[in-house]
């Protein structure tokens, strides 16, 4: 027993020593410091180190490295807190001893500095691309050894509980992503959600540097991440600045009085993003789309404060310096403060001009989408933000390739209503980067239960695959998932079959998967594979035309050099015989074209009969 107690005083004196020098056994201490170490050679020399300890905020720091100087100390109300801003220029990989003086009692806090050695990664995203969008819990467990934590356990079937899917699951299967087709992987927050109910979505973040334990590790991440890269893919990181856990630490102990909006009396946000552009809103709604929290386990996160800006933006460049991801994907986008979130983007593509961003722009309107994004003639601040998401495409694809719409198209119905959208690009500063989807994970499932063909499926996503902007597609699309947001979320974010020791069904493989589901992964991986490598898909000019008022048929072309792709997609349920001259604007002098599913040479002289609810993607020879 002494010897135990021996040992292991011994180990924890050596393991203070690492990090602290005391010269005073009484003298005040640091807790935590954020971000734990940094990098030379940064484009931006100046760096904050919130400090975090007992009384810290009475101590002076000082610090003498070459290269390192101390730019301010600022204290807030909570002596706890201290926010130290540093310039950084010129100086070497190294230890920087930052020593704390208060009252003659001195500890010395050794902080590292690293080398830039990783130049991987941080190349961002593009129309070349197709994002797999995954929930890391709902996708596969890999190592069950780290399901249950802090008294939150596995609940498979609880479909709001946490199902045990991690990172070293997704490992395991980016053979299965990168065959499909697919270049990049988005994946829902993976940061530490400690909740007392799971909090499995990954949205109510309580240490922004930290990887949660039952996905993994930081350093898995990191691996992660070099391994996607040494196969050519591509990692996007799911963020939310505009609120954090109810379990943050910050919530036992806020930084600062004002660190949180709406501290002591809750209000919830009226979710009304119009009035964040709104010219004619109310202060007082706009306050509470800004201020209000999203929910009561989300506090709302104010980054008015100018040390909580900064953290959040040092927070992204530690993730992309650290794990090299290459890009990230905003939440909420109209909630945060808007001026920080310009800086945000901004500063973040000054460090990174390769990178991407693509904001969560949730509204009915192109108009209203436009405005987000940078350069934006709409607005007159510039936000920034390079890519947006189009969700006004979503809506019109859910209703425009449905087969309860109307038969026969016109304004506003069938496939005009895509085709509508797609025509409002001229309100788009830049529409190559618009992210298209049919559906995510805060959406219904596009497939449906009851169908019983892929015609609206194939349609769709021929569409999707080669219409303008960078597509996403929802994990488990290629099997047909299903579920509605009436269901649930849950319903919306099941765990992909097979992807559990023990489970019955094992949909990574075609043994394990229906021959309607196989039809379906099918047509995705050839069409995926296909869109890779064609220049038209990926950087030709679009050129579309109007379906009729009688015929519900959307045609159009992307055209690069000499290479041209033909698109028929008819939305009709019976067959259509389109007259061909009225397309020669894109065929030209084209005789034929061939089908890229079917491989069928298709004659573009006279008329061409199109099946109902079907399509065709032509390589015009």
């Amino acid at each position: 027993m002494h010897k135990f107690f021996t040992k292991k005083f011994v180990f924890l004196l050596l393991y203070v020593s690492l990090s602290f020098e005391f010269t005073d056994a009484a003298a005040a201490s640091v807790t935590r410091v954020e971000p734990a170490y940094w990098w030379i050679g940064m484009k931006n020399k100046e760096l904050q180190l919130m400090v975090y300890g007992p009384a810290i905020a009475k101590s002076t720091p000082e610090i003498t490295y070459p290269g390192v100087t101390i730019k301010e100390v600022a204290r807030t109300d909570n002596p706890n807190y201290l926010f130290v801003y540093l310039t950084i220029d010129a100086a070497k990989p190294g230890i920087v001893p930052i020593k704390f003086s208060d009252n003659g009692k001195v500890f010395t806090y050794k902080y590292e500095l690293k080398a830039r050695t990783d130049k991987s990664g941080a190349l961002g995203f593009s129309k070349a691309d197709v994002l797999y969008l995954l929930t890391p819990d709902r996708f596969a467990n890999g190592n069950i050894k780290n399901d249950n934590w802090d008294n939150v356990n596995v609940d498979r079937n609880d479909p709001n509980a946490r199902h045990g899917g991690d990172l070293q699951g997704v490992a395991q299967r980016l053979d299965y992503i990168k065959d499909l087709g697919f270049t990049t992987v988005w994946f829902n927050p993976v940061q530490e959600n400690k909740m007392p109910h799971g909090s499995y979505h990954g949205y109510a973040i309580t240490d922004f540097y930290k990887i949660d334990q039952r996905f993994g590790t930081n350093e898995d991440f990191k691996k992660l991440t070099a391994t996607m890269h040494a196969k050519g893919m591509k990692v996007v990181m799911d963020m939310i600045f505009n609120h954090c856990g109810s379990e943050h630490p910050w919530m036992k102990d806020k930084p600062a009085a004002d660190w949180i909006n709406n501290p002591n009396n809750y209000v919830e946000t009226n979710h009304a993003k119009l009035t964040a552009m709104d010219t004619h809103a109310a202060k007082t709604e706009q306050d509470i789309l800004l201020d209000g929290w999203f929910v009561r386990s989300m506090p709302d996160l104010n980054q008015r404060n100018r040390h909580l800006a900064t953290y959040l933006i040092q927070n992204s460049i530690w993730w992309i310096e650290y794990a090299r991801i290459d890009g990230i994907r905003q939440d909420t986008y109209p909630y945060p403060d808007y001026q920080f979130m310009a800086r945000w983007c901004k500063e973040v593509m000054d460090e990174y001009p390769n990178f991407n961003i693509v904001g969560e722009s949730w509204y009915g309107k192109s108009s209203e989408v436009a405005w987000w994004q940078r350069n934006s003639s709409l607005n007159k601040n510039n936000s920034y933000l390079k890519t947006v998401m189009d969700f006004p495409l979503t809506f019109a694809s859910e209703k425009g390739f449905s087969k309860d719409d109307n038969e026969h198209g016109g304004e506003s119905s069938g496939l005009y209503s895509v085709f509508e959208v797609i025509a409002q690009d001229f309100l788009y500063a830049d529409p190559d980067n618009i992210l298209t989807f049919l559906d995510n994970h805060d959406l219904g499932r596009f497939a449906r239960k009851e169908e019983t063909d892929l015609n609206r499926f194939k349609q769709a996503f021929a569409f999707l695959l080669t219409t303008r902007g960078i597509p996403q597609i929802y994990y488990g699309t290629e099997i047909l998932m299903v579920g509605t947001k009436n269901e649930g979320d849950g319903s919306i974010r099941k765990d992909f079959p097979g992807g559990w020791p023990g489970d019955k069904t094992d949909a990574f493989t075609a043994a394990g998967r229906t021959r309607m589901q196989n039809e379906a992964f099918d047509y995705l991986k050839k069409l995926l594979n296909w869109r890779k490598n064609n220049d038209a898909v990926i950087n030709g000019k679009l050129t579309h035309y109007a379906p009729s008022w009688n015929n519900n048929a959307y045609v159009y072309a992307r055209i690069s050099g000499d290479k041209t792709v033909l698109v028929i997609l008819n939305g009709s349920g019976k067959d259509q015989d389109l007259d061909m001259a009225r397309y020669t604007d894109v065929t030209g002098s084209h005789t034929t074209g061939i089908d890229v599913i079917t491989g069928k040479q298709v004659q573009l002289k006279g008329t061409v009969t199109v099946p109902a609810r079907g399509e065709y993607i032509l390589e015009l020879n």
